[in-house]
């Protein structure tokens, strides 16, 4: 729980984690890549499918942006961000 203070008054309100999150979106490469790291630790992201990357990026928390925008470029930047990210945990 968190207490804010509002025009001089505390309110406690519950949030969740991905209400404290920045928004991102499909050029947020390096972000996204870190959020992947963190909810899929022990998946080698090269060995993960466009398809499922998809899901997955546009299931982070945080994450606005729209489905179409997406494409095998975007894709694969962020592929190549999540594994060097992967790499630096697994040395």
């Amino acid at each position: 729980m968190i207490a804010i203070a509002v025009n001089g008054s505390y309110s406690a309100r519950r949030f969740h984690v991905e209400d404290l999150m920045p928004e991102i979106s499909w050029t947020d490469t390096e972000e996204i890549a870190i959020r992947l790291l963190e909810s899929h630790p022990d998946v080698d992201p090269l060995s993960v499918r466009f398809t499922d990357l998809h899901r997955w990026v546009m299931e982070l928390g945080g994450f606005t942006g729209d489905a179409k925008d997406s494409n095998e470029k975007k894709l694969e930047a962020i592929q190549m961000a999540w594994y060097e990210e992967w790499q630096d945990e697994h040395e």
